[in-house]
């Protein structure tokens, strides 16, 4: 097995200390009995290198040999093929595994975040007016950008990768929120003209209009 290395901040303000995100890598890590070691990126000062491993500076990332993992979710799932305590290896087990996994960041986390951030820092005056929300997704896009300017697909060929992100970037893209974002925006387009896309919005609007 390679060396697994486990790179989070130097350091962070007392507030979210216990909440970042590497607390859920370490913690599967323990679980399974995985050896591995923690590395530092400075908090304050994101360089290149930092990006060249998390597109959006964020941390956690996990070293793996040469193959280097970002996002919480997916290294737990990377993870969870390491080892049989975070995995199980019955096939409806494993189902239901990767569904919670999905809905603890998605169904959940979008919830709780926000509503985490007004109890942290206190909803007061305009701070979480919707300049805010603004700052949030522009944040993300100016990312998301270079990386799409890239190359046609996420992961080299067209994958569920691409079909979760140009859904999420289709409903930015509704309310205009793409336009000083070309590469954003020549991707979401390239993605849904693809014909699967097309027949599955197709059959969708039609399953609606047939209830009415």
């Amino acid at each position: 097995m390679s060396e697994l290395i486990l790179t989070t901040y130097d350091w962070v303000p007392e507030t979210p200390r216990g909440y970042v995100r590497d607390l859920r890598v370490r913690w599967a890590l323990e679980e399974a009995g995985l050896p591995y070691r923690v590395e530092s990126t400075p908090f304050r000062d994101r360089d290149a290198g930092r990006f060249a491993h998390q597109p959006f500076g964020q941390v956690p990332w996990l070293s793996d040999g040469d193959r280097s993992i970002f996002e919480s979710g997916a290294i737990l799932l990377h993870l969870g093929e390491l080892s049989g305590a975070l995995m199980p290896a019955d096939p409806r087990r494993r189902s239901d595994t990767i569904q919670w996994v999905f809905a603890a960041l998605n169904s959940i986390e979008m919830a709780s975040v926000p509503w985490s951030l007004f109890r942290f820092y206190g909803a007061t005056g305009d701070t979480w007016g919707p300049e805010f929300f603004d700052k949030w997704v522009k944040s993300r896009l100016e990312h998301m950008e270079p990386v799409l300017a890239k190359g046609e697909w996420l992961a080299g060929s067209f994958s569920i990768a691409d079909i979760a992100m140009a859904d999420v970037l289709r409903l930015v893209d509704r309310f205009d929120g793409l336009a000083d974002y070309p590469a954003c925006r020549a991707y979401v387009a390239r993605a849904t003209s693809r014909s699967a896309f097309v027949k599955a919005y197709e059959d969708q609007m039609a399953h609606f209009a047939a209830a009415n």
